[in-house]
Order: C-alpha cells, then sequence, then structure tokens
C-alpha cells in the first residue's frame, strides 16, 4: 500500500513537470511565432518606404534643375543588403533628405504623385512605430522568459538567448551613454 502511495506520488510530480516543460516551451514558441510576424511587418514597412522614396526620385528630378544627386544615401541602399536596423536609420536620412526638398522647393508640394508619395511616408511613420513597439513590448516579454527561473532552464536546453530590442539596445551592455528601454 505503502509503495503504491509512493509511486502515485511520483507520477503527479512527473506529471507536473512534463506539463509545466510542455506549457513553457508552448510559451515560448508563441513568442517566436510573434517575434517572426512583426520582423515581417516592419519589413513590409521598410520596404514599402524605401519604395516611396525610390519613386520620388524620378518626380524630384523631372521638376527641379540640380546637378546633385537626388537621395543619393537611396539609391546606393540598392546594392546593399542591410539588416532592418540599419536600413531604417538609413531611410529615415532619405526621409530627411526629401523633406528638405519639399521644403526647399515648394513648386514639388503641388505635384499630385509627390503628394501621395508625402502621405504615404507620413503614414508609414506611424506604422512603423506602432510595429516597432509592438516588437519591442514581446522582445520584452520574451526576454523575461530567457532570464527568470524556471523558464531559464527551457531557454538554455533549447539555446534560446536574450533578444535585443528593435534599435539594438541591449539592456546588459557596459555602454552607459545609450538610452535603454
Amino acid at each position: 500500500m505503502e509503495t503504491i502511495l509512493i509511486a502515485t506520488i511520483i507520477g503527479i510530480i512527473l506529471l507536473i513537470i512534463i506539463t509545466w516543460f510542455i506549457l513553457t516551451y508552448n510559451h515560448f514558441q508563441e513568442y517566436i511565432i510573434k517575434i517572426n510576424e512583426a520582423e515581417a511587418k516592419i519589413d513590409g514597412i521598410l520596404r514599402k518606404r524605401f519604395d516611396l522614396l525610390n519613386k520620388s526620385i524620378n518626380i524630384i528630378k523631372a521638376h527641379i534643375e540640380t546637378e546633385e544627386e537626388i537621395l543619393e544615401e537611396i539609391v546606393k541602399l540598392r546594392s546593399r543588403k542591410l539588416v532592418n536596423f540599419e536600413l531604417d536609420r538609413k531611410l529615415y536620412e532619405g526621409i530627411n533628405e526629401f523633406n528638405l526638398y519639399k521644403e526647399k522647393y515648394p513648386e514639388l508640394n503641388k505635384i499630385d504623385n509627390f503628394i501621395k508619395i508625402d502621405v504615404s511616408l507620413n503614414a508609414s511613420e506611424i506604422e512603423i512605430t506602432a510595429a516597432r513597439n509592438y516588437y519591442n513590448d514581446i522582445i520584452t516579454e520574451y526576454n523575461k522568459l530567457v532570464k527568470v527561473f524556471p523558464s531559464n532552464i527551457i531557454a538554455k536546453l533549447y539555446k534560446y538567448s536574450y533578444r535585443n530590442f528593435y534599435d539594438e539596445k541591449n539592456m546588459h551592455d557596459q555602454k552607459n551613454n545609450n538610452f535603454k528601454l
């Protein structure tokens, strides 16, 4: 009778451990799926912004007289492979240059296609901000799972590691001069 009780207790303990293991593993998988979806959303928005800036080059060239290269950095991006963090920064530089042309040459603000690109770039700013925030929220929760006991056991078993925020900030680096979320 005593051995049956001990076997039952051991069985219940094993069942609890296996259930916890499965639930924690699935929790990690849910976050990995969300992270991948968020990255795909950000990638799509960045591609859209890149395409808009590319379209604006011909419109600007056609309507202003200048010897300078229009959105030179955007043209250079066509042949480069960048991670989203770097691409995002380069696109911001391009958008800033686009806005300089908009201010410097008011006649551009009378061209329908230029206006449409400007409106789309502004709308994409709202989209990218929301996507970045969503990504960083997911990363925060994922990193908690990686670091906190007992879920860190599963993280070590499956080699899930800490991930940086969208802006590549790392809460554990030694740089004191960068803002950490």
